[in-house]
């Protein structure tokens, strides 16, 4: 699990309640408020999305909070490994190493390439899957940008409701400062969900995929250099193209000292 996600969130709330102080935090409790807010975003996504949509993103969602690491070293030697067995004992050998994979997407394209699967269709089939997958990760950023829209329009939207039954009683004057400071909580909950909750999320999702993106690249390129039959060494120097170049410089300089 990702702690950064949690205590973001939780740190932005304590902060927000800290400030506000806690002789008047009670002024800032309005379930009717945080129904329109959440209500409204939430039937909002219902009429931009369809439910199969919504439902399909709910594991994307879940890369918030639980991050799926990958360790791009251990693909690149898995890579070098497999190449050299390869060159050694020919593809058919990479058969036998198959079931010590747990990337399902790495196991596929070595898969295809123990076939004599085309190259072109090894990529052409590689590149299709990756491509639903950015598709299924962009829906779930959406969702969240979407939302963080929604929030402060509805927002608006109670506290448009809010003033409108206020000045319906203007009879009472007392009342009058009660009533916008109620009027005026929901855009307070619109904007703190928005900029505390759905945008930095729809943050973290694009971050999370862009990395898992960038993997599955280097192991397109990586079951493709098997195929193709490259030197260990060449396809080492071009997968370390796929990682940081602090990460890249650290290797070699491992390497120097080993």
């Amino acid at each position: 699990m990702d702690p950064t996600t949690l205590i973001g969130i939780i740190a932005g709330l304590i902060l927000i309640i800290i400030s506000i102080g806690g002789e008047n935090l009670a002024i800032f409790i309005n379930f009717p408020s945080m129904v329109v807010v959440m209500g409204g975003s939430l039937a909002a996504i219902l009429v931009n999305y369809s439910m199969n949509e919504i439902l399909s993103v709910m594991g994307v969602v879940k890369k918030a909070f639980f991050n799926e690491s990958f360790n791009e070293k251990e693909i690149i030697d898995t890579f070098v490994e497999l190449s050299k067995k390869s060159r050694r004992e020919g593809i058919l050998a990479v058969d036998k190493e198959l079931s010590k994979i747990s990337d399902p997407f790495m196991r596929m394209g070595l898969e295809m390439t123990v076939d004599g699967v085309e190259p072109e269709t090894i990529r052409n089939v590689m590149e299709t899957e990756l491509s639903y997958l950015m598709d299924r990760h962009k829906k779930g950023q959406g969702i969240f940008i979407n939302l963080g829209a929604f929030a402060p329009a509805f927002g608006m939207i109670g506290t448009l409701m809010g003033l409108i039954i206020m000045l319906k009683n203007l009879e009472d004057p007392s009342g009058i400062g009660l009533g916008m400071s109620v009027a005026l909580i929901t855009t307070f909950y619109g904007s703190v969900l928005a900029n505390l909750l759905f945008i930095p999320i729809s943050g973290k999702l694009k971050n999370r995929s862009d990395q898992e993106i960038l993997v599955k690249e280097m192991v397109i390129e990586g079951v493709l250099a098997i195929q193709y039959g490259e030197h260990p060494s060449s396809i080492e120097r071009m997968l370390l193209n796929f990682i940081p170049p602090k990460l890249r410089a650290k290797e070699s300089d491992n390497k120097a000292a080993g």
